[in-house]
């Protein structure tokens, strides 16, 4: 086979002449010889500093990636190829899978290809009913790998059991909850309202210098899982849980706090009554709302007039789109700041 002969002490400058060419093998990986670097090439080819030789010897293979579209392209047809789908939620093990209604016939053969391209997933689901209900849960279908709903979520240094049809979770917005985990200050006291398995809470702990961060949640599922993630990163001098409805706890707690997450954007904005009172002068909110891109601004607006009209007056300071919902559709987050006077 033909290939570049050099010295390793100049490898990377020949590889990048080689690759400028267009020449190097794709198919083969380069050898080295004690000082000196075989590169399989395709064509001969002039470069400074080598020289082209006929190797006797074999070169290893680089190893072919094997894409879900290689394993599925002789059971599917052309056009049911074109609505495979593209974006998929991973939390810890476990895959969900958005399957259109006209592949449910192959759905198993579809979850059998994506397990066997992703060496770290070892179940597949997919999506058999939206989220809903007070708890804001969702149903979803084993059709590949192990039998279990249960896994171990990992981000931003934490890690965070969780049953999917038990518990509200959204791996799409592990950077959301870092970008507020950023935000607090040495000293800050917190509270997570709508607080799940306490991924918010553990996040903010684990990632910034609070004081203590409080979450109340009302499935008694979530809850669970909530304070068995507390014991999972050891947190539990920073983290407090309280499983309950926030309209009952707050009132009782008689307690002030200079920052509130409101994560749930279905209807946070109208638990906004029960959360000013609560937050410290000069303190933020985070409060999340879906919305068209269209909505924004208006939202905005309502939401600042809303808060002056419950007196406590606050200043817009980010709209931040943190997910897309459905075409057309985000996740927002408006950061609030109560002003001090």
């Amino acid at each position: 086979m033909l290939a570049v002969f050099t010295e390793l002490k100049n490898a990377q400058r020949v590889r990048k002449e080689l690759s400028k060419k267009d020449v190097m093998h794709p198919d083969f990986r380069a050898v080295k010889e004690l000082d000196y670097i075989y590169f399989p090439i395709t064509k001969s080819v002039k470069i400074p500093g080598s020289k082209v030789v006929n190797t006797k010897f074999e070169f290893p293979l680089i190893p072919k990636v094997v894409t879900v579209e290689d394993l599925l392209k002789k059971s599917l047809t052309k056009k049911e190829m074109e609505i495979l789908p593209q974006s998929q939620e991973i939390v810890g093990k476990i895959m969900v899978l958005e399957i259109p209604e006209t592949l449910k016939n192959k759905e198993k053969q579809i979850a059998e290809a994506y397990l066997k391209t992703h060496i770290h997933i070892d179940t597949v689901v997919k999506k058999s009913a939206i989220h809903s209900g007070i708890y804001r849960t969702r149903k979803v279908k084993i059709l590949a790998g192990k039998k279990s709903k249960e896994t171990i979520h990992h981000e931003n240094g934490i890690n965070l059991k969780l049953h999917l049809e038990l518990v509200y979770f959204s791996a799409r917005t592990g950077s959301e909850r870092l970008r507020v985990a950023k935000q607090a200050k040495k000293g800050e006291e917190i509270l997570v309202m709508f607080s799940g398995c306490a991924p918010f809470p553990l996040v903010i702990a684990k990632n910034s210098p609070a004081k203590s961060v409080l979450g109340i949640e009302l499935n008694p599922s979530g809850h669970f899982y909530g304070a068995e993630n507390v014991r999972l990163n050891k947190l539990g001098d920073k983290v407090f849980l309280k499983q309950g409805d926030v309209r009952e706890i707050l009132p009782k707690l008689k307690k002030k706090f200079d920052r509130i997450c409101m994560p749930l954007p279905k209807t946070a904005e109208t638990f906004l009554d029960v959360t000013l009172p609560c937050v410290k002068k000069g303190g933020m909110i985070h409060l999340y709302v879906f919305l068209g891109k269209d909505q924004i601004d208006s939202t905005a607006k309502l939401i600042s007039k809303k808060c002056k009209e419950l007196r406590y007056p606050v200043r817009v300071l980010r709209k931040i789109k943190c997910g897309q919902y459905s075409p057309g559709w985000y996740r927002v987050c408006f950061d609030l700041k109560l002003k001090e006077k």
